[in-house]
């Protein structure tokens, strides 16, 4: 064989090889108490579990259908009696931090629709929603945004915090548009090479 069908096929090779790379790498969905060795960036979906629908499967949906990046839900059926609190915890807070390094953590207040006398709604979320800002008022090149449904009680007071001390986070009134901006925000990450 010629050196120039040689260098001719070597080219197709390396075309074929980096397109297999590309078609390969599909968003993988991340679900506790999984810890998955994964490629690219990580989207992670912070938001109400307990009292709220199941919002988080239709997150998962839009990102996976709509990107390639990896989905990390914190939301787990549990049988009575089986949740470890410890096991969930440290898992929501690895993904967090995967999320902040490479991707982006979207904090969606969905209303309550099952009250729960024995526990204030959301009280996780809103610690993590105050953490997360601060992390982000100090290093502006984690990705956060921010979507409220109508309903959500304490909406006003967290708009205006927002809009006051972090007004580069985006705020959303839907679950698909928080979703489409995150997406956005970490294709633009990867582009300019930040995370």
């Amino acid at each position: 064989m010629s050196e120039r069908k040689n260098k001719h096929y070597l080219n197709l090779y390396i075309k074929l090889i980096n397109l297999i790379k590309i078609i390969s790498f599909m968003g993988e969905l991340i679900l506790v108490p999984e810890y998955k060795k994964i490629e690219g960036p990580v989207i992670f979906l912070a938001g109400p579990i307990q009292g709220s629908e199941d919002w988080q499967k239709e997150g998962v949906e839009y990102v996976l259908k709509n990107s390639k990046f990896n989905v990390a839900s914190p939301r787990r059926d549990y049988l009575p009696g089986k949740f470890v609190y410890d096991e969930q915890v440290d898992w929501e807070t690895h993904y967090l931090n995967e999320a902040a390094k490479n991707g982006c953590i979207i904090f969606w207040l969905a209303k309550e629709s099952k009250h729960q006398c024995d526990r204030a709604y959301a009280q996780t979320t809103r610690f993590e929603i105050a953490e997360w800002t601060t992390h982000h008022q100090y290093d502006n090149s984690i990705n956060i945004v921010v979507g409220i449904e109508q309903g959500f009680t304490g909406a006003k007071y967290i708009r205006k915090r927002l809009i006051n001390d972090c007004p580069d986070i985006p705020l959303f009134n839907n679950l698909e548009d928080a979703c489409e901006c995150a997406i956005f925000l970490t294709q633009s990450s990867q582009d300019l090479g930040v995370q």
